[in-house]
């Protein structure tokens, strides 16, 4: 039997051709990649502008992921409330404004407020996006889109860290900051202009207090939505934990140039995107919780290599890229299914199950950002350790809870 929301979801995909779906998704998840990859080779010469220490400008990503989680668990709710649609146009809107105002910052307390700012943007459009998987398709046609879709946020994420390096090298850091405004007025305009509602129902209840609370409450019950959320979470753990240090570990550690620890951050979204094809292969073949469990032995040879060739006294860029880059295939098996997953027993609920993974998901990325933050000692090791670390703990998710509990209905 049909119900009302697979109804709903029918009469939205007749009004959108799977192109524009496809492009709709890796708009908005490209937000994320857009705001943190692109500006990571100009973070040495905006501390250095800013004569900001390195803890104080970690803080530009570590309030960018805190306002990002923290402000999931009201606008997934306010999504299920008035619709993705206006979540959407006022999130980008201000993702806009965010970004000019990064550009324009006098001083390192300004460029973090702005950032959070952004961080509040970039919660509406990955929220969003997420339920609208759910809206549209059940969990295992939602996770082969969702690869398609983070096919081309991989895709965003290869030119991000390029074209940040030339900008930052060329023109400075506030031109790269630039950049993250020019590709949220692309978004705004797509969306405004081709996106349709995608919401089956409006949920008044949705922003009362009790009712979130008690909602929140069935979904963190949920044993489907703890193993996914879980898994996103600890893969992109990984994945922070490279972002935030990589740019001082090759540059300052290793002494990179700027350019060429562009083309290492690319490489990884190389490898990332081969992940999203590959999952549409086994998700065909092994299904959901079997794909993640093939993907997770790549996460584990990635953590583990990296952690035996600096233990071996390997120490150079190769040493931590090339198992970042074997980490990364295995994120873009864990990526699709986990995001379509977790959100798949709440057709009802998308916008709230979506807000509360990516507030789990930004929650360990803060946690990760704060340990660099005060670990980062010149060396190589905090950021192999907690690379291996969050290795480690992807699989044992990967190979236990999902196992278990992963097939969403």
């Amino acid at each position: 039997m049909t119900n009302a929301s697979e109804t709903v979801g029918s009469a939205a995909r007749e009004r959108m051709s799977p192109a524009l779906i496809v492009t709709l998704l890796a708009l908005l998840l490209g937000i994320q990649p857009i705001t943190t990859d692109l500006y990571l080779p100009a973070l040495p010469g905006l501390a250095a502008d800013l004569k900001s220490p390195m803890g104080s400008t970690q803080l530009t990503l570590s309030a960018l992921l805190f306002a990002f989680g923290l402000s999931q668990l009201l606008l997934g709710p306010a999504a299920d409330r008035y619709g993705r649609r206006p979540v959407l146009l006022a999130g980008l809107s201000l993702f806009v404004v965010a970004s000019v105002g990064g550009v324009l910052a006098p001083d390192i307390a300004m460029l973090v407020a702005w950032r959070a700012l952004q961080g509040v943007g970039m919660a509406a459009a990955v929220v969003c996006a997420r339920a609208m998987v759910r809206d549209l398709f059940v969990p295992a046609d939602g996770a082969r889109v969702m690869s398609q879709a983070l096919s081309g946020l991989g895709l965003i994420a290869l030119a991000s860290p390029l074209v940040g390096g030339a900008l930052a090298t060329l023109l400075g850091w506030r031109h790269a900051l630039a950049a993250t405004a020019v590709f949220g007025l692309l978004t705004l305009a797509v969306v405004a202009l081709t996106m349709p509602e995608t919401a089956p129902t409006r949920n008044p209840q949705a922003l009362r207090i009790a009712p979130m609370f008690a909602q929140w409450a069935r979904i963190v019950r949920h044993r489907t939505f703890v193993a996914w959320a879980l898994l996103i979470a600890c893969t992109y753990g990984g994945l922070f934990a490279f972002l935030a240090a990589s740019s001082f570990v090759f540059i300052e550690v290793l002494g990179s140039s700027r350019m060429a620890f562009g083309f290492f951050i690319a490489g990884c979204s190389v490898c990332y995107i081969a992940g999203t094809f590959w999952c549409r292969r086994w998700l065909l073949a092994h299904g959901l919780a079997g794909a993640v469990k093939r993907g997770a032995a790549f996460t584990l040879a990635g953590g583990a290599s990296m952690a035996a060739l600096a233990w071996a006294g390997v120490i150079s860029p190769w040493a931590i890229a090339v198992p970042q880059f074997i980490y990364s295939f295995g994120h873009g098996i864990h990526q699709p299914c986990g995001q379509a997953a977790v959100v798949g027993p709440f057709p009802q609920h998308a916008g709230a199950a979506s807000a509360l993974a990516g507030f789990i998901l930004a929650a360990t990325a803060v946690a990760v950002g704060a340990w660099l933050g005060v670990a980062m000692n010149g060396t190589v090791w905090p950021l192999v350790l907690t690379v291996a670390g969050m290795a480690l703990a992807t699989t044992l998710v990967a190979w236990t809870l999902v196992q278990r509990h992963g097939e969403a209905k």
